[in-house]
């Protein structure tokens, strides 16, 4: 569990260096990589009743890269402390995603979370609306 939320900062970093303004665009090139989103959330955690629920780090990054080819790279974590039965528990998905025609693309997700034994992989297609 530690090594999770030591790795925090670095996933951060990784984050703002993604979505530097410097990139080179990723159509007609060869190697890129193009910011869609990148977003670092933090959340107090209240129940209906007003109840204290802890706190959730949020951290969205969603980029398109180009090897010869463009794909999205997605990840998703959200790290909450004391919100749930376990003092502390996170929920990963680090996704890749492939376009394959308008609006239709193929997808693999890994999630990785304290709610499961172990990892769960997962692969499907995606319909953009």
């Amino acid at each position: 569990m530690r090594k999770i939320y030591s790795t925090l900062p670095l996933i951060i970093m990784l984050i703002m260096a993604a979505s530097a303004n410097s990139l080179p665009p990723v159509e007609g090139e060869v190697f890129g990589i193009m910011p869609i989103t990148n977003e670092v959330s933090f959340y107090k955690n209240v129940d209906d009743d007003g109840n204290d629920r802890g706190e959730t780090l949020q951290i969205i990054a969603i980029n398109t890269f180009r090897i010869w080819t463009e794909f999205n790279f997605e990840f998703t974590g959200d790290f909450n402390w004391d919100m749930s039965y376990e003092n502390n528990d996170h929920y990963i998905e680090l996704s890749l995603v492939k376009p394959v025609g308008y609006n239709i693309s193929v997808n693999y997700q890994r999630i990785i979370s304290t709610f499961e034994d172990k990892p769960v992989n997962q692969f499907g297609l995606r319909i953009s609306f």
